[in-house]
């Protein structure tokens, strides 16, 4: 498995919309475990493939502590089909935005339909901090940001201070 490089705001490549997997192969499952290994070096709860700079529709979470046994769960082409009316808020963060974190309303409960691993089709209904991440992550597939749920005023802070770090590491000191 390999750690691969979490892209990170701003960059153009986190704004597009996904594509749909076809195809259950080696390559997927290498770049889902790749995607689980990169997720847990990080370290985060979740991670979309757009993250990693692949335009595919799947997603890696895990919400065990540490300590705790591993329990992945792969999302592959994920699909909300319901969202409670019910809002919960937690604080947001995301490996994209490295260090930038805020409160963030979202759906208590939704239910999905995906794909796991192997291709089967299944569905899940979450709820508490399982769901927010879901939606996080699926909000990934499709361009947007935690940060896009902010005023104008506190995506541009946040967008601006992000650049400034980009531009500070990658200033070479010899």
């Amino acid at each position: 498995m390999t750690i691969r490089k979490i892209i990170t705001e701003p960059d153009v490549l986190l704004r597009k919309i996904s594509n749909p997997i076809e195809k259950f192969d080696k390559t997927l499952k290498t770049l889902m475990d790749d995607m689980l290994e990169t997720m847990y070096k990080a370290p985060g709860i979740g991670l979309a493939a757009i993250q990693v700079g692949v335009l595919r529709r799947v997603i890696v979470i895990d919400l065990s502590k540490n300590g705790e046994k591993k329990n992945p769960l792969y999302l592959v082409n994920p699909k909300i089909i319901f969202k409670s009316q019910t809002l919960a808020t937690y604080e947001e963060g995301c490996l994209s935005l490295p260090g930038q974190f805020a409160e963030i309303q979202r759906p208590s409960e939704c239910h999905l339909e995906y794909l796991d691993y192997d291709g089967k089709p299944q569905e899940l209904k979450a709820n508490g901090l399982l769901a927010t991440c879901i939606q996080h992550e699926i909000d990934h597939l499709d361009g947007i940001l935690f940060i896009d749920y902010l005023s104008k005023l506190k995506k541009d802070f946040i967008i601006k201070k992000l650049s400034k770090q980009k531009k500070d590491i990658e200033r070479i000191v010899v």
